[in-house]
């Protein structure tokens, strides 16, 4: 049995992701790991668990050493928007934690995941079914680590063959776990308000069409990625997947549907709109679907029914 170390344990992707490798390989064999903010119970009491800061390679090499790890799947990172508010702890945490990642896998013989984003394109990438290669001139901090950080991946593979995969992640939206300072953020947020207080002020203006993905589907693709015929896969930096695209008054309007007195209104933050505006409207994903195939099984409709009934009972309303 694989056994799995995963950084990141108490943010967005990993407090689900740890869940369900715990699920399909068994409790002992996910290794979750954290830092500055603990998982929740559930982690802690159903695998072991490390606290250890990524950026130092001998705490990242005793933990793979001390568990035999085969797959690494690093998720600690900082987000868009706390990104520009912090560039240097971002790029010195996304980076140079990516580096000690893979140094750390090519002398244990690790797998390697690495979560990019659709936040590694930008304003001269073609935003309507934006290639699976074409430009990526990012103009956040966040977006550059993406990139940087799908060159590394690739590096690795061709230099040193580490078995490097990735995927380049729409927003996600989650009843688990909030988000922690990205650019979609809204997606989340307005289910809450529209639950608590039936009002939400989005902080992206009207129009702003962006890629979305509901939580479940990205950890399938997660799992699914790293499970698939290693002869099958052409790329390897990070592959498009996307589910649904969409702007704040769309989803408004899905949520209407469920609860039609709810109401929106717009506050444009500044930083964040400009970091959505250089984003893609919508990904190709062909390449993954290809390759490994990939296939959502959430749209708008089925993501906005499933959110606002989980959410609700962990509510309690």
């Amino acid at each position: 049995m694989k056994r799995i170390l995963v950084t990141g344990a108490a943010g967005q992707i990993g407090s689900e992701l740890i869940v369900a490798l715990r699920q399909r390989y068994g409790g002992n064999n996910v290794i979750a790991c954290g830092h500055r903010t603990m998982p929740d119970r559930k982690i802690l009491d159903s695998g072991p668990f490390e606290s250890f800061d990524v950026r130092d390679s001998s705490a990242v090499t005793d933990v793979v050493s001390k568990y035999e790890v085969d797959i690494i799947y690093h998720l600690a990172g900082i987000l868009s928007a706390t990104g520009e508010a912090k560039p240097q702890l971002a790029w010195d945490i996304n980076i140079n934690g990516l580096s000690n990642v893979l140094e750390t896998a090519r002398q244990h013989g690790c797998a390697v995941f690495f979560p990019s984003s659709i936040a590694s394109f930008g304003p001269s990438t073609p935003q309507v079914n934006t290639p699976q290669e074409t430009i990526q001139r990012p103009q956040s901090i966040y977006g550059i680590s993406k990139v940087s950080g799908e060159l590394l991946c690739d590096y690795y593979y061709h230099r040193f063959g580490v078995d490097s995969r990735g995927l380049r992640f729409p927003g996600l939206i989650s009843y688990e776990t909030l988000p922690g300072g990205g650019t979609t953020d809204y997606a989340v947020e307005i289910f809450y308000a529209a639950l608590r207080g039936k009002k939400y002020t989005s902080f992206l203006q009207k129009g702003t069409r962006l890629d979305m993905m509901y939580m479940p589907d990205a950890i399938r693709a997660a799992i699914a990625v790293m499970e698939a015929d290693p002869g099958r896969l052409i790329i390897r930096n990070a592959f498009n997947i996307t589910a649904m695209s969409f702007a704040p008054e769309d989803l408004c309007a899905e949520i209407q549907k469920f609860i039609p007195d709810f109401t929106m209104d717009y506050k444009v933050d500044p930083v964040r709109q400009a970091i959505a505006d250089s984003w893609p409207n919508n990904m190709d994903d062909s390449a993954a679907r290809m390759q490994w195939g990939w296939q959502p099984e959430y749209d708008l409709p089925a993501m906005t029914k499933d959110m606002i009934e989980k959410l609700s009972c962990k509510l309690g309303r």
